[in-house]
């Protein structure tokens, strides 16, 4: 099929972009070496230069290769977004490591299953989630936590009031100390020098990035990203977007840093742009959010629809108390995108929202709608610089399908990963060569329309994505069916006017026993991040199967709905 889309590419957007053959870091060297004294980060009101942050990261990576990190070893980072974060990320890849990012959302279980599959043996871990990595540690490979505190970067005036109590309240305060074995980042910071930076031959076909991923079975897995990977995903973002200043832009950097698309589409595109960051570690805190773009002028703002939404409804912003005129550009992603959440923040800010899509596979975006051209409802828009697609029969995987027929979306780009960790059937069945080339099957269901315009139609690996975050069905239901008074459990995602969709389980109990709705919940926190328990749980006699026994949660689901018609 020919490439229609390109014909309808904004003005001043590449169909090729020539990507350099350097590491992912060479992006903040270059920003240092052009802007030194510019602000890298900004959080609470500390600034951090580029020159600064480079150096930083140049220490930390001394230190990290002091304490046996070699090139090829993974390192995990269980951080929200703060500007440690972006130190740890660059001096673990300037290490010659390969950046595990967690959710700091995550339990004890989670953690552990996440560092024995990558063969993490240092993280680095902000102190409020010191006692979850503790918890998981016995459990692991994990020889050295590197511990830093929210404080550390804070101006001098909010340190001096964030005390002990604010300390203990937010769990920031580690009682008794820290134990030989792990290590306060500063400490480390102040210990080193720049120059004490490995000197290592890292190019463009390095691995750099382990991102979890459920993949086509549901089963967590790394998706490998190469530093060529992500530097050409962060440049086909910026050449899409064609009104950047070209003195950099001020990126609200409120979507998490742990998802690639926080990662890739804010601090990877930020840097790649000579952009400031301005850092929200929690994006629940609206307050923040709002005064952060209102004092420091964002002007590019990624997130996803429930963020979006929220704001389009605070009392303060209907009021009139915030000035949001300095949006004038936002990627949203991870959920559909409402026209209705569209138009009114679009009409509250002047900005323009487009949205996009993406995956951990090629981390973080493949396609996105034009800033100036048509944004069609319901579309993902058209395929990025240097990416083509394909909508392939849902049953030989072979045929490609007419304009406007439904069947799987395949893609080719520079940003495709490498492959998964360990997993070279999981692999074989991602990648695959079709027409002599090989092609990310994304196991999601879409159609194209005559403009190159491309819509999912449904999600063919049944992931969940509940307010932009995944969740995989067969997690929750493994860990609720570990609850002794559980027969069965099929858990799938339902519509959710808040968070575009949610987790629901429905429960078939061993005979003669009794459970609660809440004795459910309350069992799946204890192995569950809190936006993977099920926010519905219905009670079944019996539930659907195939002949084979499999659960039908697609039939679950289906049902669910007729019982809301």
């Amino acid at each position: 099929m020919e490439q229609l889309w390109i014909k309808n590419y904004d003005e001043g957007v590449p169909k090729h972009i020539d990507y350099p053959q350097k590491p992912l870091f060479h992006f903040l060297e270059e920003g240092a070496a052009k802007h030194p004294d510019k602000a890298c980060t900004i959080f609470k009101g500390a600034t951090i230069s580029y020159q600064e942050m480079n150096d930083l990261s140049d220490t930390l990576a001394g230190a990290l290769a002091d304490l046996g990190v070699k090139k090829g070893d993974r390192v995990g980072i269980f951080m929200p977004n703060t500007p440690q974060f972006v130190m740890a990320y660059y001096a673990v890849l300037k290490a010659g490591g390969v950046v595990v990012a967690s959710n700091p959302l995550y339990t004890a279980t989670e953690i552990a299953h996440q560092a024995n599959d990558a063969g993490i043996e240092v993280m680095l871990a902000m102190s409020n989630f010191y006692k979850t990595v503790k918890e998981a540690q016995p459990d692991t490979k994990i020889k050295t936590v590197i511990v830093t505190n929210l404080k550390e970067t804070l101006p001098a005036l909010t340190r001096v009031l964030f005390t002990l109590a604010v300390e203990k309240k937010g769990g920031h305060r580690i009682e008794g100390g820290l134990p030989e074995s792990d290590l306060w980042m500063k400490d480390l910071l102040a210990k080193y020098q720049p120059s004490d930076r490995p000197k290592l031959d890292i190019g463009p076909d390095d691995s750099c990035l382990f991102q979890y991923s459920g993949g086509t079975t549901g089963v967590p897995k790394a998706a490998v990203a190469l530093h060529r990977n992500i530097v050409a995903n962060s440049l086909q973002i910026s050449n899409w977007m064609t009104n950047l200043n070209p003195d950099g832009e001020v990126v609200l950097m409120a979507i998490p840093l742990f998802h690639v698309y926080g990662m890739v589409a804010g601090m990877n595109f930020g840097l790649s742009t000579g952009s400031t960051l301005v850092m929200v570690p929690n994006p629940r805190d609206l307050k923040d959010v709002l005064d952060n773009i209102s004092k420091y002028r964002a002007s590019i703002f990624p997130a996803v629809p429930t963020l979006y939404n929220a704001i389009n409804n605070h009392p303060d912003v209907l009021s009139g108390k915030y000035d949001l005129s300095s949006i004038k550009a936002c990627i949203s992603g991870s959920a559909a995108l409402m026209r209705e959440t569209k138009d009114k923040f679009e009409d509250l800010t002047g900005g323009k929202v487009f949205e996009g899509y993406g995956l951990s596979e090629a981390p973080t975006a493949t396609h996105c709608n034009p800033m100036g051209g048509v944004n069609k409802t319901g579309s993902i828009g058209m395929p990025l610089p240097d990416v083509d697609c394909r909508i392939i029969d849902l049953d030989d995987g072979e045929t490609e399908m007419a304009m406007g027929e439904i069947g799987e979306i395949i893609v080719k780009g520079p940003q495709v990963m490498h492959g998964y960790h360990n997993m070279p059937t999981e692999t074989a069945n991602s990648l695959r060569e079709w027409n002599g080339e090989t092609w990310l099957y994304t196991g999601d269901i879409a159609r194209i329309d005559e403009d190159g315009y491309f819509y999912i139609v449904d999600r063919k690996k049944e992931l969940i994505k509940p307010g932009g975050f995944q969740v995989w069905p067969r997690e929750v239901e493994e860990a609720i069916s570990d609850h002794p008074k559980v027969l069965e459990v099929g858990v799938a995602g339902i519509p959710d006017p808040y968070r575009g969709e949610t987790v629901k389980a429905w429960v078939v109990v061993k005979e003669g026993e009794t459970l609660t709705v809440d004795e459910i919940r309350d069992f799946a926190k204890e192995k569950l991040a809190k936006y993977k328990v099920p926010s519905h749980v219905e009670f079944r006699d019996e539930l659907p199967k195939t002949t084979v026994g499999k659960i039908l949660r697609r039939e679950l689901v289906r049902q669910h709905k007729a019982s809301e018609d």
